[in-house]
């Protein structure tokens, strides 16, 4: 069976007509072609569940093919049936590439009516790939005039919806400045907008297309579609586009998926083998665990019919005959990171931009390159799919699963790069306060963790307030997850913009005051939500745990991270460790009050000394409040004075009659570091191997050389936090142990 050809396509070979008519009969038959026979081993079960149906298939497409005048649906009982047969073919099992082009050319060339059009374009849905040559086919027809507005507006949403599963482009996008003339159709303008944007190259910027693109502007106003496609032509010749653009909007074009992307889900559903799309060459060590979704599905680069007819022959060439071509490198064919390095000006990215995520290679070149279209088609891609897609938004989503294996592609991709994305943070602004707190936690709390740096205002009400309504009103676990997210945000913004400090923000400081600000509105919030936290949870030792562990980073932000910032901890956080009865907690806060001391220190002898660094200065509150600290835990671990010369608004400091009125012996004593709650095991244990007959144990006898002993137990239980605090805050211990030091030295 020959397809008839019309005068305005050029004519195949009769090898070529030869070879589609065998590929098409061997689908038909139950058989594959060679791009298609992993897919059948995978799929035996359905093949012969669909075999009545293939046989259908090909009789509807004949039929189809061959009709020559204008036919009505109504009294014609032949078209339905081979209507259906296309439409639960496809719906079930999905079109083979050789269907693509008879099914396009009949519903584009007018011989139906457009209730027939519309219905046989519904049902382009691809069991694999979609042959390029077939969209250049029907492309052609859109200057013929022969189908209606309605029709060529459908298959512009086909279009977009499926572009990812066309197999080549290259043709297509030879095609771009038949597209571009179509602009000036205020109806198929957006449409028109979205096609370019994802055939755009570099090359296609051109003066005359940006100058058209700013006259419809002017005429149409300020419309995303036009925008996105300005941006992008921004991006690749900045030159040229010297007009100032809106930022990043949330979304650039309409959803025109249609009914085919859920159609596309389901029957990738159904064929539960992998597809031809899924034996594409994958960048990196293993294959995608799901293939059910269209996020996961553009994960993996497809290969081309080109490429995988030739990828055998690629690789049996040296690669010397690879990196020597002038051609653009297709990045299907790259495997090797020496790959990478010869060929990273030629690189050609592929359309499915959600590819970028699970490779590898393609990420150090995102690093290392820096190229904005990249970022900016990734930020569209991604936008899109966490809006449509998100698991909590979408009513009775049964895909949570896979949502959840998408956002965790998005995090390690982050993680690689070490940075967040834009899009992801939006999607995070957006979707926070509407959610519960329980589906997809962890990677949402993981995605939180990378939100980028930004002097975003209103940061405080789009992150901070719902996460503190779901921390007061969750569980003690859910608290845990979200103090160390905000943690590892911390130190991802430190790490990220803090360490070029001194190249970037020399003359920067405006720039560093809002780094400055931003990072202390953090630290603020979360020892706010520590404080009421603490209390909801009974001071719970597990929480405080949790806590400290971001204080031990706060700690350090001036030496370790080179920002002039310091925070101290409010007291509804460093009471509770100090009183705390775990001993890990209180020997954590004093490595974190001896890193403090470490800080002030070198910040107080860099503004004496006219080195300071960055030129900022600490407030004398902080030096004030750090002294107060100090003096209530001398008091308590040391002096046992914490009764009587704790100076803090909110410290221990009491009346003597109150304290008496509590009943308690040894009241002075009970919380220095042979009586301390915490520590009672450890004096205990010590009494033990002192006098190991006395089973009093007789705290008082701890005391003069025995108190030294008892320091010296302690260390070498592993309290080295304690240590460092007491030989930095205790005057004696601190000349003894220099005094030691030097004896050793000497």
């Amino acid at each position: 069976m020959r397809p008839r050809r019309s005068s305005r396509t050029p004519k195949q070979s009769p090898h070529v007509r030869r070879k589609t008519q065998t590929d098409l009969s061997a689908w038909r038959k139950g058989g594959r072609t060679d791009s298609e026979k992993s897919l059948q081993h995978h799929q035996s079960v359905n093949d012969q569940k669909y075999d009545s149906q293939e046989g259908s298939l090909e009789q509807a497409l004949s039929y189809l093919e061959k009709v020559q005048d204008r036919v009505a649906l109504k009294k014609n009982s032949v078209l339905q049936r081979h209507l259906d047969t296309v439409e639960s073919t496809a719906l079930k099992q999905g079109l083979p590439p050789e269907g693509f082009e008879i099914l396009l050319n009949v519903a584009l060339s007018g011989k139906f009516a457009d209730a027939v059009n519309t219905r046989l374009l519904r049902s382009l849905i691809p069991a694999s790939v979609i042959p390029e040559n077939s969209v250049v086919s029907a492309v052609s027809w859109l200057c013929v005039g022969k189908c209606s507005g309605n029709i060529q507006l459908l298959f512009l949403k086909w279009l977009i919806t499926v572009f990812d599963f066309i197999d080549r482009k290259e043709q297509l996008n030879a095609l771009y400045g038949f597209f571009f003339s179509f602009l000036q159709d205020e109806k198929m303008c957006p449409y028109i907008c979205h096609v370019l944007y994802l055939l755009t190259r570099k090359e296609n910027v051109k003066p005359f297309r940006i100058r058209r693109l700013l006259d419809l502007q002017a005429k149409m106003g300020m419309q995303s579609h036009l925008q996105a496609l300005l941006s992008l032509y921004k991006l690749f010749c900045p030159e040229l586009v010297t007009i100032t653009l809106p930022g990043k909007m949330k979304t650039y074009f309409k959803n025109s998926e249609g009914p085919w992307k859920a159609a596309i889900t389901a029957v990738r559903s159904r064929n539960q083998g992998p597809s031809p799309l899924s034996q594409a060459v994958v960048l990196g060590t293993s294959q995608p665990q799901s293939r059910k979704r269209k996020w996961n599905a553009q994960l993996v680069i497809p290969a081309s019919s080109r490429s995988t007819n030739n990828l055998e022959e690629i690789r049996g060439k040296s690669s010397v005959c690879l990196y020597n071509t002038n051609k653009s490198f297709p990045v299907e064919q790259l495997q090797t990171f020496p790959q990478l390095l010869q060929n990273i000006h030629r690189l050609e990215f592929p359309s499915q931009m959600g590819s970028v995520l699970t490779s590898p290679l393609l990420l150090h070149y995102m690093n290392c390159m820096k190229d904005e279209s990249i970022y900016l088609r990734l930020y569209y891609w991604m936008g899109q799919m966490l809006q449509e897609e998100c698991a909590w938004c979408v009513v009775d989503n049964p895909n949570e699963e896979e949502f959840k294996s998408f956002l965790q592609s998005i995090y390690k991709a982050e993680c690689f790069l070490q940075e967040g994305f834009s899009a992801c943070e939006e999607f995070l602004y957006k979707t926070l306060p509407l959610w519960d707190g329980f589906c997809c936690r962890s990677e949402v709390l993981s995605l939180v963790s990378w939100i980028p740096l930004s002097n975003f205002s209103d940061i405080k009400s789009y992150l901070y307030d719902p996460l503190a309504q779901l921390f007061f009103t969750s569980s003690i676990y859910f608290k845990c997850s979200v103090l160390e997210s905000l943690k590892q945000l911390l130190q991802n913004w430190l790490n990220c913009n803090v360490i070029r400090v001194d190249s970037e923000f020399s003359s920067l400081n405006t720039t560093l005051s809002g780094l400055v600000n931003m990072v202390a509105e953090l630290v603020h919030f979360v020892g706010w939500i520590s404080t009421i936290g603490l209390r909801l949870e009974d001071n719970s030792t597990f929480l405080l745990h949790f806590i400290l562990d971001f204080y031990g980073t706060v700690c350090d932000m001036y030496l370790k991270y080179n920002l002039p910032l310091l925070i101290m901890p409010p007291a509804g956080v460093f009471y509770p460790a100090l009183l705390s009865m775990d001993s890990v907690n209180l020997n954590q806060l004093c490595h974190i009050m001896y890193r403090y001391r470490t800080n002030l220190v070198a910040a107080k002898e860099n503004e004496q000394s006219k080195k300071n660094i960055l030129q900022f200065k600490f407030s004398n509150q902080t030096y004030q409040e750090y002294n107060q600290y100090i003096i209530a835990m001398v008091g308590c671990l040391w002096t046992s004075s914490a009764f009587q010369k704790d100076i803090h608004p909110q410290g221990l400091c009491m009346d003597d009659k109150v304290l008496c009125k509590t009943g308690v012996k040894e009241l002075k004593t009970s919380f220095n570091i042979v009586y301390h709650p915490a520590m009672m095991g450890y004096s205990i244990e010590f009494l033990k191997q002192l006098c190991p007959d006395d089973t009093t144990f007789n705290f008082k006898l701890i005391k003069g050389k025995k108190w030294d002993w008892y320091l010296e137990y302690l260390y070498s239980q592993g309290l080295k936090g304690l240590k460092v605090f007491i030989e930095s805050s205790i005057s004696r211990v601190s000349q003894a142990s220099r005094s030691k030091a030097a004896n050793v030295q000497t």
